[in-house]
């Protein structure tokens, strides 16, 4: 952990270049490397078909990203990490922001160890 998701709608997909926004969203994490260990990010998009906004009768878009964490971190290494990714965020859609409806929406999403199961030798490479 963590997990970032990002929902988008497919009428932004041709300008959100949003390989490049989850690369800017990891580099948040791995700055904050002492919170968040390096070998536990992963970020993926999921590319939305099927949605309405409002009352449907536009062309209206959004992105909502939920970041999902264990718990244990700060409410100040939280809120932190939020306003930074959130402002990511803002800044990597502020050209289409300008020049149409779309809302932009961040989610944290914290749970416990319990009933969570994870494999993962990735942690040895940052390890060493």
């Amino acid at each position: 952990m963590p997990h970032i998701i990002v929902e988008y709608t497919d009428n932004i997909r041709e300008e959100a270049r949003i390989a490049e926004l989850l690369h800017k969203m990891n580099q948040v994490l791995i700055s904050r490397g002492d919170v968040f260990p390096i070998g536990g990010i992963r970020s993926r998009a999921i590319e939305l078909h099927d949605y309405v906004v409002a009352d449907g009768k536009h062309d209206d878009a959004f992105v909502h990203t939920c970041l999902k964490i264990g718990a244990g971190r700060s409410v100040e290494d939280k809120k932190s990490t939020c306003d930074e990714l959130f402002d990511v965020m803002t800044s990597h859609f502020s050209a289409i922001y300008e020049k149409r409806y779309l809302a932009l929406s961040l989610e944290l999403i914290e749970f416990s160890e319990a009933g969570t199961y994870k494999l993962n030798n990735i942690h040895t490479r940052y390890k060493k």
